[in-house]
Order: structure tokens, then C-alpha cells, then sequence
């Protein structure tokens, strides 16, 4: 992850407390998507789930664990069983903590607000942030 997906990462910064609205999602971004589904719906079928190497959290949902936040706060399109891997892991305690902590986190930087914005080519629908 830290060095692929990079239509992924470079599209839809890292925030947790906000959903935006992206009006069309580009060509790379939806390869990216969908070669996920691909990689997470094999270790999902694979190894039997609900994580993706089997039945406890390992590094690989550790590293995925920004794209899962990504993929809620963009509300990106992804197959029904990659939904339910993602709300699985949400509702992971350690997940839930980082979330909670996300939320209450008073202090902005500009440039990172404008990135999650695309300069303000998209819209933020909801904010949950203190």
C-alpha cells in the first residue's frame, strides 16, 4: 500500500471524520478500486475471512486499514463482500479507537482540508469532526 494505489492515495487524502462527495470518479482510480476487490475478495475467500488472511487481524488488514476509512469517507463503490470486510474492520475495537480519537482532533492544516477537497472540486457532505 505505501507505495502502490496511488491514484487511491493521491485522490482521496486520509480523513476520517468527514464523507465527500466525488462527482466522478477517474479511470484510475476505478483500476485501483477494482484490482482491491480483487486482492482483498481473494484473501477473503481464501483464507476464509472475516479478515483477510483468516479468522485474526493481522499486518495485511493493518495496512489496509487507511484504504477501509478512504473507502468510507469517499463512499467508493466496492463489492458487497468487500463492504462487509470494511465494516468489519470498522467495527474493530483498535479500529474504532482510531476513529473516535480522528474525531476529536480540533486542529486543521490547510493544505491537507484543501487535498481532501480537490482545492474545492468537491464537496464535504458531512462533517463529524470536534
Amino acid at each position: 500500500m505505501h507505495s502502490g494505489f496511488t491514484a487511491l492515495r493521491n485522490q482521496c487524502a486520509m480523513s476520517c471524520g468527514v464523507r465527500v462527495a466525488i462527482p466522478e470518479l477517474s479511470a484510475a482510480l476505478r483500476d485501483e478500486l477494482a484490482r482491491l476487490d480483487v486482492l482483498w475478495t481473494e484473501g477473503l475467500t481464501r483464507f476464509g475471512g472475516p479478515f483477510l488472511a483468516g479468522n485474526t487481524f493481522s499486518a495485511v488488514d493493518a495496512f489496509f486499514a487507511p484504504v477501509v476509512f478512504r473507502i468510507q469517507t469517499y463512499n467508493l463503490p466496492v463489492s458487497s463482500a468487500v463492504n462487509s470486510y470494511c465494516q468489519h474492520l470498522l467495527g474493530q475495537p483498535a479500529m474504532q479507537r482510531w476513529y473516535t480519537s480522528a474525531l476529536a482532533e480540533t486542529w486543521r492544516e490547510p493544505a491537507h482540508e484543501e487535498e481532501v477537497t480537490d482545492n474545492g472540486k468537491r464537496v464535504v457532505v458531512e462533517d463529524f469532526r470536534a
